[in-house]
């Protein structure tokens, strides 16, 4: 793949892209944390799940206006200001007063997270060529699982520290926040934004130029002339044109909504975030929890790797297959592990599942969002994707403490399997194609 790209346009990817690692760090760190802060305050369930979920919830702040943001101020700028909110979240999580102020310094973070969640894989699918658009959009899915893994490492080894390793686990984030918010300034920005909010068609060419040296200035002003000739079309051929929720645009808002709302519906939220617990009610030791937990992050890691290996190759909706199949059978033998008693199992049932998730949805999501909408609504789309992702995120991460204390692990790894088997349906009836396509010929 390098002969075909600059270094250039590899390099902004891959700094985009670690917006996704810090996404990673930061929703699995926290697990490490979990029973520590609870035990610390001893809060009740439901506080404790205001706390475990605060992260979540001002990730559908930030996804909802990241979209917005960009569009605004532009991809390269809010980048930099979520890495400043990462540092900001991270250094403060080691050293809360108490539930409430760590339930403020997590929102913050939240906010990164879900301005990242929007605008990474926006702004890589805008710059990358349409052969390898679903690996370098893709990078940001490989980091988010990479941060993830890392997180859960860090856990495992930092939890012989003592009564405050949590303390060090969550601040450990501010390591590669500030590494993140300092790389951010030397991006190129957007040239699809340039064009098309900025109507700087100059300055798009000239940063087509800069990431594709390969192409001659006839091929790059074809370039620039598509994405015109894209967002005059949409402008004069529809009627309700200035309007994101219109008949339009309804195929590409179901199909953004559905993707997001079948992530989590998977479950796969529940097990990040509270993967010590479940292992603990499959029969497992705290220390032992933990390492069964770092097994979580690599399983995931390895899935994901081959996922974005694979996406411009099979395609998006063959790995949606794929990782489907596998949601429903390795949910399908939790049940049975729980329901049965055979907790020694569940953490090879839970890898399967996570792997499935990492093949599957978890590298397809940000992809498939990132290219369905017109350039004019990519930012809107972006946001409602990933606002709907991390809406459902968080009612699961706030209300499975209470969940987990009212029902079995079987009633509960259940319904996530009934969700799977209409996620399967969905997937084989509603879900397009988008292969291999330029950003301005897919029509949903």
């Amino acid at each position: 793949m390098r002969k075909n790209l600059s270094g250039r346009l590899l390099v902004c990817t891959v700094v985009a892209a670690l917006g996704g690692l810090l996404f990673g760090y930061d929703t699995a760190v926290i697990s490490g944390a979990d029973k520590p802060m609870q035990a610390l305050w001893q809060t009740d369930s439901w506080t404790h799940g205001l706390v475990m979920s605060s992260a979540l919830w001002g990730t559908v702040i930030g996804a909802l206006i990241g979209g917005c943001l960009s569009d605004f101020f532009g991809r390269r700028k809010i980048l930099f200001w979520s890495g400043v909110m990462f540092f900001v979240s991270a250094v403060w999580s080691a050293f809360p007063a108490g539930p409430y102020t760590m339930t403020v310094a997590r929102l913050i973070g939240g906010f990164g997270v879900g301005i990242s969640s929007v605008v990474v894989p926006l702004y890589n699918s805008e710059i990358a060529p349409p052969k390898y658009r679903g690996t370098l959009t893709g990078l940001f899915q490989f980091n988010v699982i990479f941060g993830m893994c890392v997180a859960y490492i860090s856990n495992y080894f930092m939890a012989r520290i003592g009564d405050n390793a949590w303390r060090f686990m969550l601040g450990s984030e501010a390591i590669p926040a500030f590494l993140f918010t300092v790389l951010c300034p030397f991006l190129v920005e957007s040239p699809r934004w340039l064009i098309v909010k900025r109507r700087d068609s100059e300055g798009g060419r000239n940063v087509f130029a800069e990431i594709n040296p390969a192409l001659d200035a006839r091929e790059i002003d074809a370039m620039v002339e598509g994405v015109r000739a894209e967002c005059a079309a949409r402008e004069t051929a529809s009627a309700d044109r200035g309007r994101f929720f219109s008949r339009t645009l309804l195929k590409p808002i179901l199909l953004a909504f559905f993707v997001a709302f079948f992530n989590q519906m998977s479950g796969i939220n529940a097990v990040l975030y509270f993967a010590p617990r479940i292992f603990g009610e499959a029969g497992f030791a705290t220390h032992d929890a933990l390492f069964q937990s770092a097994g979580i992050g690599i399983v995931m890691f390895i899935g994901t790797w081959i996922g974005v290996a694979l996406i411009d190759v099979l395609g998006r909706k063959t790995l949606l297959l794929i990782g489907g199949i596998g949601y429903v059978v390795s949910l399908a033998l939790c049940v049975w592990g729980f329901s049965t008693g055979h907790g020694s199992l569940i953490p090879w049932f839970l890898f399967a599942f996570v792997a499935a998730h990492g093949l599957g949805q978890g590298t397809v999501i940000w992809v498939l969002i990132s290219e369905i909408f017109p350039n004019r609504f990519r930012g809107a789309g972006q946001s409602l994707g990933s606002s709907t992702h991390w809406i459902f995120a968080a009612l699961i991460a706030f209300t499975f403490p209470k969940l987990a204390e009212s029902f079995s692990q079987s009633a509960i790894f259940a319904f996530f399997l009934v969700m799977m088997v209409l996620h399967l349906i969905w997937i084989l009836t509603l879900v397009p194609e988008t292969k291999g396509k330029v950003l301005e010929e897919i029509r949903i």
